[in-house]
């Protein structure tokens, strides 16, 4: 396939693995604005994040048909074990004519005491230790994960769909993790990722090359509206 203008640059016919990361639907918890990570298996997606989850199944569904014209179709669809994640590729999945793999790796944070909780319920209880979390990336909250905690794991499950070679992956996953995600493919300080917009059902592309020298090709593309 011919590199789009844009790509980033390489001197060799190498092909990557390219992982289709998508964002689980809206949830009661997303509403809510309340700390959800993989602690608790819930909540499932709402109405409205049902008919997300079908947004992203279609736009995914265009991507190596009329999308991305240099990334193959998807051939694997990887979820976190969480209800919502499940839900979401359940419904992407079936749109691919495909089964779904179950990988931990790309479970949520684990936000330990802070689950289910608002950020201005953390800060009472715990105050001054929310920001930190979040622009550090090394601050962990009471029996959970820091940020870079989370992008330890990624890095792990990147490296696993890397190690099994050309292809493309879609995998179904969280705000914290996909922003982990998107982090160690750039070599960023994790204390920058929570700068990165991750929207319910939005589609972020990265694609890894055995020499590392990986390439961030979409980052939150809203699924909705296309």
């Amino acid at each position: 396939m011919a590199v789009p203008s844009g790509s980033s640059p390489r001197f060799d016919d190498e092909e990557p693995v390219t992982v289709v990361l998508v964002r689980h639907g809206q949830t009661a918890m997303t509403v809510s604005r309340g700390y959800s990570g993989s602690s608790e298996p819930g909540p499932s997606l709402d109405e409205h994040g049902r008919r997300q989850a079908a947004a992203a199944a279609t736009l995914v569904e265009r991507v190596g048909r009329d999308l991305w014209g240099d990334v193959e179709y998807p051939s694997e669809v990887v979820a976190s074990p969480m209800v919502r994640t499940q839900e979401t590729a359940g419904v992407v999945a079936a749109r691919l004519g495909l089964p779904v793999r179950v990988d931990a790796a790309f479970q949520e944070a684990d936000f330990g005491q802070w689950q289910g909780l608002t950020a201005d319920e953390i800060e009472d209880r715990w105050p001054g230790a929310l920001e930190p979390w979040h622009t550090s990336g090394r601050v962990r909250p009471p029996d959970g994960e820091s940020i870079a905690d989370v992008g330890d794991r990624l890095r792990r499950g990147l490296d696993s769909l890397r190690d099994g070679g050309p292809r493309t992956v879609v995998v179904v996953s969280h705000a914290v993790a996909i922003r982990a995600a998107l982090g160690v493919t750039m070599g960023a300080d994790p204390g920058t990722w929570s700068q990165l917009r991750v929207a319910p059902a939005s589609v972020s592309i990265v694609r890894l090359f055995a020499d590392r020298r990986d390439e961030i090709a979409v980052a939150g593309a809203p699924s909705e509206g296309w």
